[in-house]
């Protein structure tokens, strides 16, 4: 019995393939879904191709494995095309403008959300809008103008709505801002965000699954093969999967599910079972992770082991109790599951480490836990006693340069110079073999080549160069953001390498980031992006007219 030869579905020849394994090819062939083969000659692959095979010459492009995203918010980046666009006002009237604007075309009463892709470092005034301009814009509507995932303002109605007022105190793990007279002036720092946010109505399942391919290729746009969602509640799962179902979903998923400090033990675990799943419940294109923990705030809420500078009498909090999370995640790892614990702050993750430490020995009855079980996600702070703790412990990390990049000012303000220069020292990290795996977090614009050209300059948005001793190689970041993550998802074996075998997710750009001027990386865009074979992205037509 003779079998027929391969032939390529697509063969595409490079200036150059870095492969992530240490090869420089010069073509790549894919079938289906797959990289079949690799080339170190440009017409190395030439005998595998055949009449239905599509060829690309693009000798002026270099490729690279596409990016996978370590933690990021492709979940609330979609809803954010939902909601009202005030990232991009450049003033506190612009913001207001816009929240008056949605009123005027609101129904009565009904909620005015903003997106959360804000940040008062580029508004003229570097501020936070106030509680009262915001029941000015919009007085008859509750209005929620979330800054990323800790703070929030937040107008007198949905104050009220949320049952907050001048008698309420603050929730665990959170902060209600307040007015010299003890009324709440509208700023939310943590588990007051959430508690507003309980009361305003989420957008449909269907609106979310349309709007996720949408946000999905966005990403895919720049570069973007995977993301690990970072936190979602088991309602938004469903939209995932919708849109999963109906194709529209340009990148791979990997979702956290979210266990809210706000429950007792056997409310958390009762949460857990009813999930029906476990990590690693998927296919290729949406496979759940994990489970998602908070142990405290952002830069205003992470919790520290010395006070902050700008206030002597804040150090931060904690929002779980340490016994109470050791646990609910002990019964988690023996039901199969993975965590990843947001810890900002160094005391958050001295405490996370306590909590990781006292889970791995419950269960290590039933063996050793595999690589990336338990996550410390972002640690912008940490101590060596800590990163020796968390290499010892066999521990993951999740880094996020833009967060330093795009909160270095506020870091410098609030957290004072050396500790900001300490923020996410990957070089000493990587010193000890810690496993890292880099993304975003929600930070914008989300083109990693920023965050690459970040680790590898320390540089900032408004702050200049903070820790530059920090700072590693490019080859090194790039590694951090393919097969990093790739270890991270438990999916080096099918992703995050340009090799036979692997997926085809790849990404290509008019220059070599390795070889180009390190401060032209922020500016770089793919000519293409692949997933899965399907290209996702090419404005350009580079690979052809679709199959």
């Amino acid at each position: 019995m003779t079998t027929s030869p391969l032939r390529l579905d697509r063969l595409i020849r490079a200036r150059a393939i870095h492969s992530m394994t240490g090869e420089v090819h010069r073509a790549v062939g894919l079938r289906g879904a797959d990289i079949v083969a690799t080339s170190a000659e440009p017409d190395g692959l030439d005998d595998l191709a055949g009449t239905g095979t599509s060829t690309t010459d693009a000798g002026d492009l270099t490729l690279l494995p596409a990016f996978a995203d370590s933690h990021e918010h492709l979940m609330e980046a979609s809803r954010n095309t939902l909601l009202v666009p005030v990232d991009r006002a450049r003033s506190i009237a612009e913001f207001t403008a816009m929240v008056s604007a949605a009123a005027r075309d609101a129904a009565p009463g009904e909620w005015i959300m903003t997106s959360m892709a804000w940040h008062e470092s580029d508004l003229a005034e570097n501020r936070l809008p106030s509680g009262a301009e915001l029941d000015a814009a919009a007085p008859a509507h509750p209005v929620l103008a979330r800054r990323g995932g800790h703070l929030a303002v937040a107008s007198t109605s949905a104050l009220t709505a949320a049952g907050i007022g001048p008698g309420t105190p603050d929730p665990p793990g959170g902060r209600i801002g307040r007015r010299p007279d003890g009324h709440p002036d509208g700023v939310l720092e943590g588990g007051a965000v959430w508690q507003v946010v309980a009361s305003a109505p989420p957008p449909g399942q269907a609106q979310l699954a349309e709007a996720l391919g949408r946000g999905s290729a966005a990403y895919a746009a720049l570069g973007v093969g995977t993301i690990r969602e970072a936190m979602i509640n088991a309602d938004e799962l469903l939209a995932y999967q919708d849109a999963a179902a109906r194709g529209t979903l340009s990148v791979r998923v990997r979702p956290l599910i979210r266990i809210g400090n706000e429950l007792t033990a056997d409310q958390a675990t009762a949460l857990i079972d009813g999930l029906g799943a476990r990590s690693g419940f998927g296919d290729d294109w949406l496979r759940i992770w994990g489970l998602k923990f908070v142990m405290d705030g952002g830069v205003e809420g992470g919790a520290l082991e010395q006070p902050y500078t700008g206030d002597p009498a804040q150090s931060g909090h904690l929002n779980w109790d340490p016994a109470v999370m050791t646990e609910v995640c002990t019964g988690a790892v023996r039901r199969g599951w993975r965590i990843g614990t947001h810890a900002a702050g160094d005391r958050a993750v001295r405490t996370v480490l306590d909590v990781y430490e006292a889970v791995a020995a419950a269960v290590e009855g039933s063996g050793p836990l595999s690589p990336w079980t338990l996550v410390i996600e972002h640690a912008l702070l940490s101590d060596p006693v800590q990163r020796k703790r968390v290499v010892r412990g066999g521990f993951g990390l999740t880094v996020q340069h833009p967060l330093l990049w795009n909160m270095g000012s506020e870091m410098l303000q609030t957290w004072g110079p050396e500790r900001t220069r300490q923020v996410n020292p990957l070089d000493e990290w990587l010193a000890l073999g810690a496993d890292l795996a880099a993304g975003t977090d929600m930070a914008r614009p989300f083109n990693p080549m920023l965050a690459v050209w970040g680790m590898v300059t320390r540089g900032t948005k408004a702050a200049g160069v903070q820790g530059p001793e920090h700072a590693i190689g490019v080859a090194t970041a790039l590694e951090l953001y393919t097969t990093g993550t790739a270890r991270l998802n438990h999916d080096q074996d099918r992703l995050g390498r340009i090799a036979s075998g692997q997926l085809a997710d790849i990404v290509a750009y008019p220059a070599d980031p390795l070889t180009a001027d390190v401060d032209d990386l922020p500016g770089l865009t793919p000519a293409f992006t692949i997933v899965g074979g399907r290209p996702v992205h090419d404005p350009g037509g580079r690979l052809g007219p679709p199959r």
